[in-house]
């Protein structure tokens, strides 16, 4: 072999290899974006392409479904394992309060062209972005509103914010979440808000045992009311009856002793003495002469009258 061929199978195996640089493999969660001498060209999907290799074309990859986050307040050094950042974790509340707040946004490419050419360290701009948004929602919530009730709502604010944000940026990313990890007062007021807090819940407490006891204790109050009422209507109902037929007697009797004054007087003297005495049966009366009189109540009785 002479170096002539030598000196060619050389060339030809760099050519070989110099194009070969051109071939390149997207995954399936990844896009490419060629570019021909530096300038955007097309876009790739999955698979093992080809282009004209460096300097004529080059490519980045981009992957567009995987969930990319940002940490606010934090870094993560292992799984499991973090560490703070208090100079983005101390916030400013409206009431003139601290507190410090961990969040994360997630969030994923939509236009990897964007993305890659409108701007420069995209998801740096993702992170500022979020962090402005939350310090300034949580500039316009009170301390305690920050630590309980409105935590959820402030996520949700920041989260449109951000969106809204991004959006005018125009750099191809859609926020899916922000997450306020973790958010607590500074650590040397730490006990005094537990204090607070925990005074707080044994208001709540206190309150819940006496709504609980009074709503045990009205259902028996008003069942014993309506049954004192029920008594009362019934007693009410009972003497008015009685009143009505103690009517109808006397009425009865007046008509009587219309008739037979003397009969009806006698026989009303005789059930008045067998109400007053009724083991007597003989019972001696002082009339208006002073006369003394026997009253026999079994002759009485049997329709004697002597």
């Amino acid at each position: 072999m002479t170096v002539k061929t030598i000196v060619i199978i050389i060339a030809i195996i760099i050519s070989i290899v110099y194009l070969m640089s051109g071939v390149y493999q997207v995954d399936p969660s990844q896009v490419a974006l060629v570019k021909t001498f530096g300038k955007y060209s097309y876009t790739t999907g999955p698979g093992i392409h080809f282009h004209a290799p460096y300097p004529f074309q080059t490519h980045v990859i981009v992957d567009v479904q995987t969930i990319r986050k940002q940490e606010i307040g934090f870094r993560t050094i292992r799984p499991g394992q973090y560490t703070t950042k208090k100079e983005e974790a101390l916030m400013l509340t409206g009431d003139g309060n601290i507190v410090s707040v961990e969040a994360v946004v997630q969030f994923r490419v939509n236009d990897p062209v964007k993305f890659v050419f409108k701007v420069e360290k995209p998801e740096e701009l993702v992170k500022f972005t979020t962090e402005s948004a939350l310090r300034e929602r949580i500039a316009k919530r009170t301390v305690d509103e920050i630590l309980t009730a409105e935590r959820d709502k402030v996520a949700y604010e920041v989260h449109q914010i951000t969106q809204q944000l991004l959006d005018e940026y125009d750099i191809g990313i859609t926020v899916v979440n922000v997450l306020l990890q973790e958010v607590v007062p500074p650590e040397p007021v730490i006990a005094a808000f537990d204090d607070v807090n925990n005074a707080k819940q044994d208001k709540e407490r206190y309150i819940n045992e006496a709504l609980r006891y009074a709503n045990n204790l009205i259902p028996s109050v008003e069942g014993e009311v309506k049954k004192i009422i029920l008594e009362a209507e019934a007693y009410a109902q009972q003497k008015v009856l009685q009143a009505g037929g103690e009517t109808q007697r006397f009425l009865s009797v007046l008509n009587e002793y219309k008739k037979a004054p003397k009969i009806t007087e006698t026989r009303l003297k005789i059930e008045t003495l067998e109400e007053v005495l009724p083991k007597a049966k003989r019972i001696i009366i002082l009339d208006e002469s002073q006369k003394i009189t026997f009253l026999n109540l079994s002759n009485l009785m049997d329709g004697d009258s002597k």
